[in-house]
């Protein structure tokens, strides 16, 4: 009956947090394209160049700059030390996207290297003992559950503090290198930077809904296959 209750919870938790961070992706998708903010980003270098003037002026050269127009996300990747920019040349919020990436690559590396490294042992685990509660044959799964909720609170608040670090320095980051570009006006910076705000105000919320809820998520299918299976 515990475990039951523990989905309950969790249903209840998803829906109020559903309601309270009002996260909306396809408006959010909708935002990163406005056509004379795109007209004013298209002035500026391509995207491997900006990126590693981005690095230059963090004093960081060693990172490694791909892209693949194939792919929509642009990522970093610590264990490689890689940023890998994806399909987003048309729009002008590439400007501090590539910018929060590039302050990903001057965090904490210890941080870094743990976040890959915990974020794979908690998947793993929650496959492992998924696996093991659906076949029945799991012991004492009320302190499998803890360490789950555990876990989930560590990759939560790592992986939080990593994306809230970063995306609130690239805004300033940005509308510095735009500056120091003198390529744009000050009207025309200051519209990019306001929208920034506007996109920063609903990614923070939407990164922070995601990753919370994926946490959860995770908690509310373990419980619900031990309250079948126990």
């Amino acid at each position: 009956m515990e475990f039951l209750i523990v989905f309950i919870v969790i249903l209840l938790l998803l829906v109020i947090l559903t309601v309270v961070f009002e996260v909306n992706m396809k408006k959010l998708k909708e935002m990163t394209n406005i056509q004379n903010l795109d007209a004013i980003a298209e002035k500026y270098p391509n995207n491997i160049d900006m990126c590693k003037e981005y690095l230059k002026k963090l004093n960081n050269t060693d990172v490694k700059v791909e892209e693949d127009n194939k792919s929509e996300a642009t990522v970093y990747i610590a264990i490689s030390n890689k940023i890998c920019i994806g399909n987003m040349k048309n729009s002008y919020s590439r400007i501090q996207t590539i910018a929060h990436e590039c302050l990903h690559s001057i965090q904490s590396r210890k941080l870094l290297l743990f976040n890959f490294i915990f974020s794979n042992i908690y998947l793993i685990y929650f496959a492992v003992i998924f696996i093991i509660a659906v076949c029945g044959i799991l012991p004492s799964p009320m302190t499998f559950l803890a360490i789950l909720c555990i876990f989930g609170l560590i990759y939560y608040s790592v992986k939080l503090y990593l994306e809230n670090d970063a995306m609130i320095k690239a805004r300033y980051l940005a509308k510095e290198y735009m500056e120091e570009k003198q390529i744009s006006s000050r009207e025309e910076i200051d519209s990019l930077v306001k929208q920034f705000d506007i996109i920063n105000d609903v990614g923070i919320r939407a990164v922070q809904y995601k990753i919370l809820t994926g946490v959860l998520i995770k908690i509310a299918i373990f419980s619900i296959v031990c309250f079948i299976r126990f």
